[in-house]
């Protein structure tokens, strides 16, 4: 498995143990990890710290040009507030670790000219099923769904 991608994963295995949704990212620029997180939505009680925008938090101030030359990993595809902040960042790239539990804005980054990868990785696949048999209220309440 790609090492960024295995670093997602361990991003959303530590938001689970920290009673949290299992979604995790990593923004690499030139084959080193800038900035990772994990959602923190439940832990931090936040609106807005899905995992790719705690990895975009975490990765702080950058220029323009270190975006443009990113590649963001994640372990679920990208929702509609997590795409708008790729494409206001310019990230290129994206490498989703599955779509099957939830399908996000693949459609409009593509659209956009971003380069969208998935892997239909099980493990990220596994710890999503299992998260919303478990949770269904929070996962519900994660992407909007009254």
């Amino acid at each position: 498995m790609d090492k960024f991608m295995q670093a997602a994963i361990e991003e959303a295995r530590v938001g689970l143990e920290e009673g949290g949704i299992p979604i995790g990212s990593v923004i690499v620029h030139k084959g080193s990890i800038i900035g990772r997180g994990h959602n923190q939505r439940i832990q931090l009680g936040s609106a807005i710290l899905h995992g790719e925008m705690a990895a975009f938090e975490n990765a702080g101030r950058q220029p323009a040009s270190v975006y443009k030359e990113s590649v963001l990993y994640t372990t679920l595809s990208p929702c509609s507030m997590c795409s708008g902040a790729i494409l206001l960042y310019g990230i290129a790239k994206v490498v989703i670790g599955e779509n099957k539990t939830f399908m996000g804005e693949e459609a409009l980054l593509k659209s956009r000219g971003v380069e969208v990868v998935v892997v239909q990785d099980e493990t990220c696949t596994a710890l999503m099923r299992n998260f919303i048999a478990d949770q269904p209220q929070l996962w519900n309440e994660d992407i909007g769904v009254i």
